[in-house]
């Protein structure tokens, strides 16, 4: 699945023809590793609903453009200031900000390059606005986190899960979504994938906050306890360990509780096609990284 993604990304990135060194930090930022979280979501949620897996493919690589552009920008010294990245150097480091900058910019217009390349003009348009509104949230919830701005009528818990919702939720939540729309999904299929994205999204953060606080940087590839010392609201510092964990675990019941719906409205030749989209559920609840 990653080889697949990687081959379809790198041969996407040589059509483009960029000048060298351009091209040389999108590739470093883009296929330097990586789970390939985002674009499986959207394979497996194709499959999920009918599809073939293969036709979410140009979805996968926007998402994976989005996600690749955020990181290069959040690691820069105006916001995070990283160093580290997937175990290696942030893009800025290994090149320089001006490059980090405009290699973002880039990868931002070839998400929708990407999705507006369909032989359907019906699909391209609603997989541009799947992308758009993933984006947008994604944005303002880096907002929320970094300059504020949050509602002042919502409680912590209230600020720190709409944080989460938009910074890291919404773009899973359009993976998801994309995927299933390039596998023909119907109203029904749609909406349960949306339960599903949207339980595993929060999880992902929840999970992310418990690594900040108990990982290392060599099994997490990027520095630790960073979240604290800028006084972020997270999880673990709002409600404490054991009750973010408990948190996690009530997501994924959602996310499977979700899925078994998904089955109960699927066709019996597509029935057993939703287990990808449980086990990386699974996945999502242990991760060590």
């Amino acid at each position: 699945m990653i080889a697949c993604f990687d081959r379809a990304i790198g041969d996407f990135l040589v059509s483009k023809r960029f000048p060298a060194n351009l091209h040389d930090a999108i590739e470093y930022a883009m296929l330097g590793g990586g789970k390939r979280l985002r674009p499986a979501l959207a394979w497996f949620s194709s499959l999920a609903c009918g599809g073939t897996g293969e036709d979410a493919i140009r979805a996968g690589i926007a998402v994976e453009c989005i996600h690749a552009f955020s990181l290069v920008h959040d690691d820069l010294p105006a916001l995070d200031n990283d160093n580290l990245r997937r175990g290696r150097p942030t893009l800025h480091i290994q090149t320089n900000e001006p490059m980090a900058i405009l290699a973002g910019d880039a990868m931002l217009s070839l998400a929708y390059e990407a999705v507006l390349d369909q032989n359907d003009p019906g699909l391209s348009m609603a997989l541009t606005g799947e992308l758009a509104t993933g984006t947008r949230a994604m944005i303002v919830g880096q907002v929320y986190d970094t300059l504020g701005g949050l509602p002042s009528e919502a409680n912590p818990e209230e600020q720190i899960r709409l944080i989460h919702q938009n910074k890291t939720g919404a773009l899973l939540t359009a993976s998801c979504r994309m995927g299933a729309m390039c596998g023909g999904a119907s109203e029904q299929q749609l909406g349960m994938i949306t339960s599903y994205a949207r339980a595993i999204g929060l999880q992902f953060q929840v999970v992310d906050d418990l690594l900040d606080i108990e990982g290392c940087s060599t099994e997490v590839g990027k520095a630790v306890g960073k979240d604290a010392q800028a006084g972020k609201l997270t999880y673990p510092g709002l409600l404490g360990v054991e009750r973010s964990r408990a948190i996690v675990e009530e997501l994924a019941q959602q996310a499977n509780r979700a899925l078994s719906q998904l089955a109960g409205c699927n066709d019996g030749s597509i029935e057993g096609t939703i287990e990808p989209l449980r086990a990386m559920g699974e996945k999502l609840t242990t991760r060590r990284q």
